[in-house]
């Protein structure tokens, strides 16, 4: 699955993503993975942690005595976050799938925002910042190609109904974990 693309059948090598579902069950149907208490596994090996809106705070801010007040001056909540270990990076994953013209529209142009946001609330830590959206095909129509564009160039990225285990850096089919 290559930015920009058309999502497959599911496969070993993403995580695919036919309607509004949370990650953690996306990747326990993948062969090998499981994920227990946010916690990710491949072949019982712990890979990544997920967070989903507050629990982004609560769970991986707070324990660091990380105020995010003193650094932003709204909190962000994801959809979802997915920390993957062997690359120290925090992948926020946001799900818009849409059936009719609507605000989602809109909020595909708050990107470079929010990205610069989760970049200054994650630097102390040293965590990288990914910001994506898995997005369905009614945003592959001519009308957001601009859009579309858009999040390209400002350093974030989108993916037609899967996101790409290389592209998160997580292992695929019967790879070794590092």
């Amino acid at each position: 699955m290559i930015k920009g693309g058309k999502g497959g059948a599911r496969t070993l090598t993403g995580l695919h993503f036919e309607s509004r579902v949370s990650l953690k069950d996306v990747i326990t149907a993948l062969p090998g993975y499981s994920v227990l208490d946010d916690v990710v596994y491949f072949k019982d090996k712990k890979v990544a942690c997920l967070y989903q809106k507050h629990n982004l705070y609560k769970k991986l801010l707070e324990p660091k005595n990380i105020d995010y007040s003193k650094i932003i001056s709204k909190k962000l909540l994801p959809d979802d976050a997915i920390l993957v270990i062997s690359n120290n990076t925090l992948y926020i994953v946001e799900i818009k799938f849409q059936g009719v013209a609507g605000s989602v529209d809109e909020k595909l142009q708050t990107c470079d925002f929010k990205n610069k946001q989760y970049q200054k609330l994650f630097s102390s830590l040293g965590i990288k910042v990914k910001y994506v959206y898995i997005l369905n095909e009614w945003f592959g129509k001519p009308e957001y190609a601009d859009v579309l564009r858009y999040v390209d160039s400002v350093g974030c990225y989108y993916f037609f109904n899967e996101l790409p285990l290389t592209f998160l850096g997580l292992p695929a089919g019967s790879e070794e974990v590092q």
